[in-house]
């Protein structure tokens, strides 16, 4: 118990007239996430300003349905990182799964989507190609989605419908 005491002490809640009206906008809402509309809750029940409720953290877990961990980390993020970072998501620093076509990689993919493709056939595949950048050792693996959401983000793509060698026809509007 004395742990929580020293934390709500050094992490206070107090907030400015402005940050308190745009909480209670937010929650009046109710078409943020879930998890913002419960940090906003938190922080203006631990508001320890003159204008602010100051509850103490068991009151609001207990009232907000939540744990001592959510209440001392949106504290704590109040205090270091500021009002706007308790209310926006933090960016991951690494995506959640690497990018297999890196810019070299990918120049290679197209230099092989815009190469004649293999004998008896007319034209590439994603199934090709997938099977060819692996043969080429151009990476170790990759499916024929990878493959064509790679292609995709190129303006000259061979594998979207309209590659740029046609304009399609106006039609007539009633």
């Amino acid at each position: 118990m004395a742990g929580r005491e020293i934390s709500v002490k050094k992490y206070v809640v107090k907030l400015s007239e402005g940050e308190r009206q745009h909480l209670n906008e937010l929650i009046g809402k109710g078409k943020s996430p879930a998890k913002r509309l419960l940090k906003a809750r938190i922080l203006l029940k631990a508001d320890a300003s003159e204008a602010g409720e100051g509850w103490s953290d068991s009151r609001i877990i207990e009232a907000l349905d939540t744990n001592a961990s959510m209440v001392f980390r949106v504290r704590q993020q109040l205090v270091e990182e500021g009002f706007d970072a308790v209310l926006s998501r933090k960016q991951r620093a690494t995506p959640a799964v690497p990018k297999i076509f890196d810019g070299e990689k990918e120049a290679k993919l197209i230099a092989l989507a815009c190469s004649q493709p293999p004998a008896g056939r007319a034209r590439w595949t994603l199934r090709l190609l997938e099977e060819k950048v692996v043969e080429l050792h151009i990476v170790d693996h990759a499916s024929d989605n990878t493959i064509g959401r790679t292609l995709k983000k190129t303006s000259s793509s061979l594998i979207s419908r309209n590659n740029g060698s046609f304009r399609p026809r106006q039609t007539a509007r009633s």
